[in-house]
């Protein structure tokens, strides 16, 4: 039950997402005095739609998407006389790349609102070395457990007054910006060793007595001796209502530069959609469709990670944002483009003087745009048939 209730959320979630992303072309040209005349959730056979002044709002069949209806989006748009002087094209470049942009926009800024929400609450996410449970330096036993604390098992980190939530800044004069630098540092270290940590914004230097332990290599499974200190890392940050705003961000930055990654692997991903078609192991780093996100949204709910569920419906939308900017057409971003590129022509040829040219033909593009549909159809379809054959299922 709780697997179906966590997969309607997250369908919900991305149905909200996409009614905002068509909420921001309608009110950015709203705002600029654009002639709007639908604005749809959905495609396909209609469901129900009602008008209010000159726009028509309404809900669609299909649940694939959405639009906002403009008059003289394109020069293949038709407008009528009255709609003409307020149409699209007529509107300075600038404001028509900001409607073009205000779908991506959304979904960045409901991404953001997201992760601030979690970073007052529950907490985001760190890569700094934040020390955890403060306990004892012991050997390891097995692959997931150490020997239990007690009398005679040595608490550098204890004894020093390291307390839950310093930072650790650095270990025997090596810098530690995240917590693997800081285990490493840990490990190579023995006796009587300073670490300076940031504590309530400033640095304190404790001495710690680095005590040889027993773990068991990860690579080879065979026990060797390291330093250790007694002290596990704290996953996550809850912050103040303005310190989250500057975390917020930072981790939204973060996202970007892996989420732009991603997009430039998807050619290389898509061997593995054939081979999880094939019944093989489906790989976690391939993409998915809405079905399989909400799947994946299922499974983090019925195991009470609501964090995560959050978080995966944050990095959806900064997905989509992104890949929307794109530029490429059918896409925003290739729009957005095409509105650039009349904009350096006509500077280029007022400054040559030379008369404007005529809005781009996009009957041109056509033979493009129609290649990049079939192309991007392909590759949806492709992801969407993974996603119900073979999902990816994080504990599985």
């Amino acid at each position: 039950m709780t697997f179906a209730i966590g997969v309607t959320l997250f369908a919900v979630g991305i149905a909200v997402s996409i009614a905002l992303h068509e909420a921001g072309h309608l009110l950015t040209a709203k705002a600029f005095g654009m002639r709007v005349r639908r604005y749809f959730i959905g495609f396909g056979p209609k469901i129900f739609s009602f008008r209010r002044g000159e726009t028509e709002y309404g809900l669609k069949a299909i649940p694939a998407g959405g639009f906002c209806d403009i008059a003289g989006m394109t020069a293949l748009d038709e407008v009528t006389a009255e709609e003409a002087p307020r149409a699209f094209y007529r509107k300075p470049t600038w404001q028509r790349v900001v409607v073009l942009a205000a779908g991506s926009a959304m979904h960045f800024l409901i991404g953001i609102l997201l992760l601030y929400g979690l970073a007052v609450s529950t907490g985001l996410p760190t890569a700094w070395a934040v020390a955890g449970q403060v306990s004892c330096a012991a050997d390891q036993v097995s692959a997931q457990e150490l020997e239990p604390c007690g009398p005679g098992v040595p608490t550098p980190a204890a004894d020093a007054g390291l307390r839950a939530g310093d930072i650790i800044i650095s270990v025997g004069g090596v810098p530690t910006p995240t917590w693997p630098d800081a285990v490493a540092a840990i490990q190579g270290a023995r006796g009587p060793t300073a670490v300076v940590v940031e504590r309530e914004g400033a640095p304190v230097t404790l001495t710690m007595d680095v005590a040889p332990v027993q773990r068991l290599d990860p690579q080879t499974g065979q026990p060797r001796t390291v330093g250790a200190v007694g002290v596990g890392p704290q996953g996550t940050i809850v912050y103040g209502p303005l310190a989250a705003v500057p975390a917020t961000l930072a981790y939204t930055g973060n996202m970007f530069v892996e989420i732009t990654q991603r997009i430039i692997e998807l050619p290389e991903r898509i061997p593995a959609l054939f081979e999880a078609l094939r019944g093989g192991e489906r790989d976690e780093n391939t993409p998915v469709s809405v079905v399989g996100a909400s799947i994946i949204g299922g499974d983090l709910a019925e195991a009470g990670l609501w964090v995560l569920f959050v978080q995966l419906l944050a990095v959806l939308n900064f997905f989509v944002g992104v890949f929307n900017l794109l530029p490429l057409l059918p896409l925003d971003g290739g729009h957005i483009m095409v509105n650039l590129y009349e904009r350096g022509r006509d500077w280029t040829r007022d400054r040559l003087g030379k008369p404007r040219m005529p809005p781009v033909d996009y009957t041109r593009l056509l033979p493009i745009t129609f290649v990049l549909i079939i192309v991007g159809g392909a590759f949806s379809l492709l992801v969407l048939t993974a996603d119900i054959v073979n999902p990816i299922r994080p504990f599985d």
